[in-house]
Formats: structure tokens, C-alpha cells, sequence
């Protein structure tokens, strides 16, 4: 019996070609994005004009605009519109006494928009210098200060930390009628402030927001009844505080 030899599959082999390249095609391809780049480069060239006219807006109190206007055109000498680094022209102006914040943009053709907002400030630091609502130490040195200020004082750094409880102590002293003049920290940590009526309250170290709290339920009200005869209000005890009488 003669056995049939098995059907064998064929190898097949496939090979693909690759396409012929358009040299010419590709050339032309090149050439064009070459030209689409040179014309990008030539309208950006084209808008970078010089800056001519400088926009300023804001409200004014402390700040000249004259000096804002000045600071811009130092920072943007020899730059054009497109060119010009409007972070860097704002953070010149920040750098101005009294701006708070400001912020630049490009006002097409040939211009800048600046927009500044002043700081506001809240209460002295020391003898010269003035905080901000946020407890920042905005200037360290100025001749104008407004007297109906409170006035704060503290260690070095310590800037925030004393403006933070002054606010705090101020809208319950407010509730109550009355109205702090004046927050101080001493380099050994202790606390105290003086109120519009003269009397001063010494809070201390220790336990200081337990012992105002005290103070506004148990001290307040004979401040408001006798403060003229009151010199100071010393609450630094466990149980209860101490009057030093005028």
C-alpha cells in the first residue's frame, strides 16, 4: 500500500514597496513651509511696533499716575509691542510705594493698558511704617500717616501675627461700643491693648484668647460704667483680674 505524500503549505512571501519619493514635490514642500515661516517672522516683525502711548487707569489717592507712567516707560525703552515682558513691566510697578497690585496688557497698535489698585492701609507698625488689611508690612518708612490709625507694634516679623488678633479684638470691642487705639507684643510674648477710653488691658502670655474672652464677660461692662476712674485692666489670673485704679 503506497502511502500519499501530504499537501504542503507554501511559504508565501510578501514584499511590499516602498513608494517612489517627488523629490521635486518635497522640495517645493520645504521651500513652501521656508516661505510660511519667513512670512510668520515678517507680521510678527510687523507688529512689533513701538509703543507710544501708555493708558493708565485706577483710582488715585497715594500713587501718581505721573510716576506709573514713568515706571512703564523705563521698563519698555527700546521694546516693541510684541516684545515687551509685561510681567516684568508689572512687577516694576508693585515695586512703586502705595501699588498694591497692577497688571499690563497689550493695547493694539502701539500701546499699553495699566491697570493699578492702591493699598488701603489698616493700622501703623511702629513709628512709621503702615499695614494693610492682610497684616502686611507694605511700608517701613513714611512721613504721612493717617492719625485716626490704630497703632500697632511687635517684634520684627511679628507683623502678622499682631494684626491678625487686632482684627479679631476689634469687631467684639466694636460690638460692645468701644474701640481699640492701640495692639502691642513684647519680645517676651506678652499682649495687651489700649482702648479710645484710656484704659489699657494686659492680657499677658498665656491663655491670651481665654483671657480676653474674660475680660469682654466680666471686665467690659465696668469699663463702660467707670472707665474715667479706670487706669488698667490686668487679667492675667486664673480666676478673675485686677483694677488699677487712676
Amino acid at each position: 500500500m503506497r502511502l500519499k505524500p501530504r499537501n504542503r503549505r507554501k511559504q508565501v512571501e510578501r514584499r511590499w514597496r516602498l513608494p517612489a519619493i517627488d523629490w521635486r514635490r518635497l522640495a517645493t514642500t520645504v521651500v513652501s513651509l521656508g516661505a510660511l515661516a519667513a512670512a510668520a517672522g515678517g507680521v510678527a516683525w510687523a507688529l512689533d511696533q513701538p509703543i507710544e502711548t501708555i493708558i493708565v487707569e485706577g483710582r488715585f489717592q497715594r500713587v501718581s499716575p505721573l510716576d506709573v507712567e514713568q515706571a512703564v516707560k523705563r521698563r519698555v525703552r527700546g521694546t516693541g509691542l510684541v516684545s515687551v515682558d509685561l510681567e516684568s513691566v508689572g512687577r516694576s510697578l508693585r515695586s512703586i510705594p502705595w501699588v498694591e497690585t497692577a497688571s499690563v496688557q497689550r493695547a493694539w497698535p502701539r500701546g499699553l493698558r495699566v491697570l493699578v489698585t492702591e493699598q488701603v492701609a489698616a493700622a501703623r507698625w511702629g513709628a512709621n511704617g503702615l499695614l494693610n488689611a492682610h497684616g502686611e508690612l507694605f511700608i517701613s518708612e513714611t512721613r504721612h500717616i493717617p492719625p485716626e490709625l490704630p497703632q500697632l507694634s511687635g517684634p520684627p516679623g511679628a507683623e502678622h501675627d499682631v494684626a491678625a488678633r487686632y482684627l479679631a479684638v476689634r469687631g467684639r470691642l466694636t460690638e460692645a461700643g468701644m474701640r481699640i487705639t492701640a495692639m502691642r507684643l513684647d519680645a517676651r510674648g506678652a499682649w495687651e491693648f489700649d482702648l479710645d477710653n484710656g484704659v489699657t488691658v494686659r492680657l499677658g502670655r498665656r491663655d491670651v484668647d481665654a483671657r480676653f474672652e474674660r475680660f469682654v464677660g466680666a471686665g467690659l461692662p465696668l469699663v463702660g460704667e467707670r472707665s474715667g476712674d479706670i487706669d488698667y485692666v490686668d487679667m492675667r489670673y486664673s480666676n478673675g483680674f485686677a483694677i488699677g485704679w487712676h
